[in-house]
């Protein structure tokens, strides 16, 4: 038997490592997909934990620690709720006139269509209407189940609103102290770098969490005067859109812009849908320039390939919040892995 190659054995080497981490890998992913509820709920947990320490630590300064976790999650509650309060308001005084609005410019669209260049059969489009009324005659029934599975839905969502801010309450009170606890738990030739490797997460966690809020927060206030300027209906909502959306780097604040791009379409015309559209562009230069540069370049230190492909990858794994969760995860994991490497001893290394 001729002598293996050199090149040979180490590539069969780094092949069943890479198939080892794989496995494992998915493995993770596997259990985590039969327990997403618990994960989401913990994330988002550690999400407004991120969010509301500081505010927590100053308070507890001057009143028990319990009251100023209580004052800080029962004022951001409040918050929240004046917020959706603020959009369903906008949404109930404006439907009116949204629909007379969405209905003339739906007739103005098919006008368009019916131009040059396109030159749209009109019957097409009529057609296209009586099937979409006979698809949800047919289907009413169906659709009715769904919304009916959609009924229990909510009530896992409201399960994990419930235990994400459940697990925040004891975060904030003493989320130093079960961290410590934890690593009191672990073999002492491991703790220390436990330790090292848990104070970088949490660094570079927080750091995203404040920073990707201030870009979603800026483009949200963008989006809304922009559009509220052109006359565009539902603007609050919409700007609402945009700051969810933010939280899907890339790939988000463009999709929730090209959704105000076709209400502008609908409701003012092409014209304004136009400027809408060059809002996209001027918001993704502002994003990518200005506000990640300054506000997230300390904490996610990622390049922009490897972003674009962790929130796909995310995606595809686990859908939108796969998509949210993906770059925090990534950037976790890269400042572990610098802080345990600047760790080692020379030895080591």
């Amino acid at each position: 038997m001729p002598p293996v190659s050199a090149f040979l054995r180490t590539a069969a080497a780094y092949a069943w490592r890479l198939l080892v981490v794989g496995a494992a890998v998915y493995a993770v992913f596997a259990v985590l997909g039969r327990f997403h509820e618990i994960a989401v709920a913990l994330f988002l947990g550690l999400v407004v934990t991120a969010l509301l320490s500081p505010a927590t630590r100053r308070l507890a300064r001057v009143v028990p620690r319990s009251l100023a976790v209580a004052v800080c999650l029962l004022g951001s509650v409040l918050l929240v709720l004046g917020v959706l309060a603020l959009v369903g308001e906008a949404v109930a005084g404006e439907s009116t006139t949204l629909l007379r609005e969405f209905r003339a410019g739906v007739d103005s669209i098919e006008e368009w269509l019916e131009k040059p260049p396109f030159r749209v059969n009109p019957n097409a489009l009529s057609d296209i209407q009586s099937r979409l009324g006979a698809f949800l005659s047919s289907h009413r029934s169906t659709l009715l189940s769904r919304a009916l599975s959609g009924a229990g839905h909510l009530v896992q969502v409201l399960a994990v609103l419930v235990l994400a801010v459940f697990s925040s309450i004891f975060f904030l009170h003493g989320g130093d102290r079960q961290w410590s606890w934890f690593c009191a738990q672990l073999p002492e030739a491991a703790r220390e770098r436990v330790a090292i490797g848990g104070r970088a997460a949490w660094r570079t966690f927080t750091g995203y969490t404040h920073g990707i809020v201030i870009v979603a927060a800026t483009n949200a206030v963008l989006v809304g005067v922009a559009l509220y300027f052109l006359g565009v209906p539902l603007a609050v909502p919409l700007a609402l859109l945009e700051f969810f959306a933010a939280f899907v780097p890339l790939v988000g604040s463009p999709v929730a812009l090209a959704v105000a791009a076709v209400v502008a379409l609908a409701a003012k015309g092409p014209l304004i849908a136009g400027v809408v559209v060059a809002l996209i562009v001027v918001i993704g230069q502002i994003e990518g320039h200005l506000l990640h540069p300054l506000v997230m370049s300390r904490a996610v230190r990622l390049h922009p390939l490897v972003v674009a492909v962790s929130v796909v990858a995310g995606a595809i794994a686990a859908g939108v919040i796969g998509a949210v969760v993906a770059v925090p995860l990534v950037s976790v994991t890269w400042s572990v892995r610098t802080a345990l490497r600047g760790a080692q001893s020379p030895d080591e290394q």
